[in-house]
């Protein structure tokens, strides 16, 4: 994976490959393209325009771990 560094960054709307790089750097695991796609597919929020909100994402993820512990 190509790392790009776009001057500035939008954390509202960051296309799939520079936020699975970001989220790779800032957590404790790789996430790659393909995780965020199948999330994508499993419902995870995208902007209209196919980009991700990090926000949305990790609101998205709390809910998919707190469903996955209440035993939803």
């Amino acid at each position: 994976m190509a790392e790009k560094h776009p001057e500035s960054m939008n954390p509202n709307a960051l296309p799939i490959d520079v936020a699975a790089q970001l989220l790779s750097k800032a957590g404790g695991r790789v996430v790659s393209e393909e995780t965020l796609r199948s999330d994508i597919d499993a419902g995870a929020p995208t902007n209209p325009d196919g980009t991700i909100n990090l926000v949305h994402y990790a609101a998205w993820n709390v809910q998919q771990i707190a469903g996955m512990t209440d035993g939803n």
